[in-house]
């Protein structure tokens, strides 16, 4: 008690003005900025990661993997948190674009399933930690089409000429093209390249649109009939519009991930890292798929998915149908300057 009673002493004979803590009220929250997909989160994880951290989320959005990486290409400061496809990630660190994760920072990374583990675009997952996975398929409109549709021969059959709409999304759509003549998504080999950009420029006719992240809404409105879209779009309308229908074309599709990663410009690192974790948590992980209705990277979400979402073939596709997916990876330099080049000649062909 005597030891206590003098150092109170020898502080209150301190002339140091005692430093008053500014009040709390006035302290402007930290902002964390998320740039990722439209409609890709529940608005309520947004709430409640703020009101526990003292935070404010600045949601941004942008419309494809190009557009984020042109973004932080340019040495975009604003963006904290960033979610790009698989074959991105690949770019994105190959460009210093993205600051590798203190692991301790984010226990939760236990919780995931050991299949998007280290996956080849970010061996160990330094960079980023994987946020939903999914496919590409045909949404369609069944009343509309008056038929099921099993195939992408379906999706080009003139008899849908110009009710049809595509993803303005390189990669994805040339892969989608490769796999319709039989060739891998990945190829460098020119010679396919330039029979699919032939393929595409032959149904210039066939094709409404090439649209962004919105070609679900295309479909709800009645805009078009089918439409190449991310599996989880498709669904959300679905809830709402009883003719609509999702599949994964016969002869193969696109399979994803989407990953969460940190710009190597962001200045809130720890707390980004805070949100990465969050998202891991195994009842935050099962909100934000319930949600979004996309596959859960998340193994310790699994028992709090509703019940419908885990039992549909469509977004938990079974092994045969896995057996035909297949991941886009980042091919070479001379590659991916022919499919841009290809693409944009695509698009010029459509437009002309």
């Amino acid at each position: 008690g005597l030891f206590l009673l003098t150092v109170l002493m020898v502080a209150c004979q301190s002339s140091e003005p005692a430093a008053t803590p500014a009040p709390v009220a006035n302290q402007t929250p930290p902002i964390l900025t998320v740039y990722n997909w439209d409609t890709y989160i529940d608005p309520e994880i947004v709430t409640s990661f703020e009101e526990e951290f003292g935070v404010t989320i600045d949601y941004q959005v942008f419309d494809s993997d190009q557009d984020a990486l042109d973004e932080l290409r340019v040495g975009a400061t604003d963006y904290d948190v960033v979610v790009p496809s698989d074959f991105i990630v690949a770019i994105m660190r190959g460009e210093g674009l993205l600051a590798p994760l203190d692991k301790e920072a984010i226990p939760n990374a236990v919780n995931l399933d050991p299949t998007f583990v280290s996956p080849v675009f970010d061996p160990a997952n330094r960079y980023c930690m994987p946020y939903q996975w999914g496919t590409v398929g045909i949404g369609y409109n069944q009343e509309a089409v008056g038929r099921e549709i099993e195939s992408w021969s379906d999706f080009f059959d003139p008899e849908f000429a110009g009710r049809v709409a595509l993803l303005d999304d390189y990669r994805t759509t040339m892969g989608l093209a490769l796999l319709v003549l039989g060739y891998s998504p990945n190829t460098t080999n020119p010679r396919q390249i330039a029979e699919a950009t032939e393929f595409l420029k032959s149904h210039a006719d066939h094709i409404g649109a090439y649209t962004g992240d919105d070609g679900q809404d295309l479909l709800d409105s009645g805009q078009f009939d089918m439409v190449v879209e991310w599996s989880g779009d498709v669904f959300q309308v679905m809830e709402e519009n009883p003719d609509l229908r999702y599949v994964i074309p016969a002869e193969g599709s696109i399979i994803w991930t989407d990953n969460v990663c940190i710009p190597a410009n962001s200045v809130n690192k720890n707390l980004a890292q805070q949100f990465i974790n969050y998202i891991l948590e195994p009842e935050v992980g099962a909100e934000l798929s319930n949600y979004v209705q996309y596959g859960t990277p998340n193994k310790a979400s699994l028992p709090f998915i509703d019940e419908e979402i885990l039992n549909d073939p469509a977004i938990y596709p079974p092994e045969a149908v896995r057996e035909r997916l297949f991941f886009l990876v980042d091919v070479n330099l001379a590659a991916t300057q022919l499919y841009e080049q290809s693409w944009n000649e695509i698009l010029e062909e459509h437009s002309s």
